[in-house]
């Protein structure tokens, strides 16, 4: 709500004091008024319509004045009696806000297709440089006749080939990895927190770290403690058996 400035509650409080002191002093005070005279007749011509409790149409726009009994001050009046009033006090100011407030967005061109091209630039001449130098031979040629052993998956399987020693193969192959990939494609609708910042994630950070951290130790399990014929070993004393 608007504040109204002290000296116009002043002025009002003056003006009531004023009307109270009766009619007569009202009808006399009306001469030294600044009114136009229309509006003064018009008043008059309103406060004589009052036994009948007519309503006195005050301008142009409508605005409905409710008359008094005769020889009374009408309720609300103002200085000698009159009726017209302060409506409200409005400040100056813009309507509409200039300034825009901050956002934490930016244009996916250039701010983020640039650091994605440079970032994949980078990646390509690493890539490059690292084949050049480190030498990667092939095994020999697969011999159908003789299976080596320890038999193992590639390192990006050894987890699920893990879980097939322990459970079985509906439950390891088909029921937890589908369970697993259920509970990644929920989790948007789990967590709704538009936040970007990791500390305000918390549900979500909980829970891909466990599920990375449930498919680590089941590859290096695999991987590194394992050995023939897929046996629990200990590779400080048994040796490691795993190759890219």
């Amino acid at each position: 709500m608007t504040e109204i400035p002290e000296h116009l509650l002043k002025r009002a409080q003056a003006a009531r004091d004023k009307a109270a002191e009766g009619s007569s002093e009202a009808s006399s005070g009306a001469s030294d008024s600044r009114i136009p005279d229309h509006l003064l007749e018009r008043s008059k011509a309103a406060r004589s319509a009052g036994d009948a409790g007519s309503v006195a149409v005050a301008d142009k726009a409508s605005a409905v004045v409710a008359a008094a009994p005769a020889g009374s001050v009408p309720v609300g009046a103002g200085p000698g009696g009159h009726t017209q009033r302060l409506l409200t006090v409005v400040k100056s100011g813009s309507i509409q806000e200039a300034k825009a407030a901050p956002v934490d967005k930016v244009h996916t061109w250039p701010h983020l297709l640039a650091v994605e091209f440079v970032a994949a630039l980078a990646l390509t001449a690493f890539l490059f440089l690292f084949s050049w130098i480190v030498n990667a031979p092939l095994l020999q040629a697969a011999d159908f006749n003789a299976t080596p052993n320890p038999s193992k998956a590639p390192w990006y399987f050894l987890g699920l080939q893990e879980l097939l020693t322990m459970f079985h193969p509906m439950i390891a192959g088909v029921t937890l990895p589908g369970v697993g990939l259920l509970a990644l494609v929920l989790a948007p609708y789990l967590d709704r927190n538009a936040s970007n910042k990791p500390e305000d994630r918390k549900f979500m950070t909980s829970m891909m770290t466990m599920f990375l951290m449930f498919w680590a130790v089941l590859t290096i399990i695999g991987s590194f403690f394992r050995g023939p014929g897929f046996l629990f070993i200990f590779p400080w004393r048994d040796g490691i058996f795993f190759e890219f």
